[in-house]
């Protein structure tokens, strides 16, 4: 019998929830020095994107794409950083990243740059907000 797809837990502790795309969930990190999307594909045991079947490798393209606009738009960045590199947590992850030229880690890679920082209640509910609206997640 196949294991049924549960969040990985480091992801759960990380992050926000903000909605159910059709084939991932998206997430937004809780480190107020980068708005930082997540998309999870809701696929038990997948750790690469050519481990999805065909199909959902397409959906997931479409979604990044979808996350990456509306990030974007609401965050009005320079530049957008998307990778997915599931070295610490293996299930497949992908980041969106919104850049600024004068965020911590500009222009290296956003890991490990600078210590996570929390978003104040507000700005955290209102960016979710924000970005949920965007991505007519209700």
């Amino acid at each position: 019998m196949a294991q049924p797809w549960t969040l990985h837990p480091q992801l759960a502790n990380d992050t926000g929830f903000i909605g159910d795309l059709t084939l991932s969930q998206a997430l937004l990190m809780r480190d107020a020095n980068y708005p930082w999307l997540l998309l999870v594909p809701r696929r038990a045991g997948v750790s690469e994107i050519v481990d999805l079947d065909p199909a959902d490798r397409v959906q997931l393209m479409t979604e990044i794409a979808d996350a990456s606009r509306v990030l974007k738009s609401v965050t009005q960045c320079d530049k957008l950083n998307v990778a997915a590199i599931g070295n610490v947590v293996p299930q497949l992850h992908v980041h969106i990243v919104a850049r600024r030229r004068d965020d911590p880690a500009w222009p290296r890679p956003v890991w490990g740059a600078a210590p996570p920082r929390a978003y104040e209640p507000a700005a955290l509910a209102a960016l979710i907000d924000a970005i949920r609206r965007a991505l007519r997640l209700g």
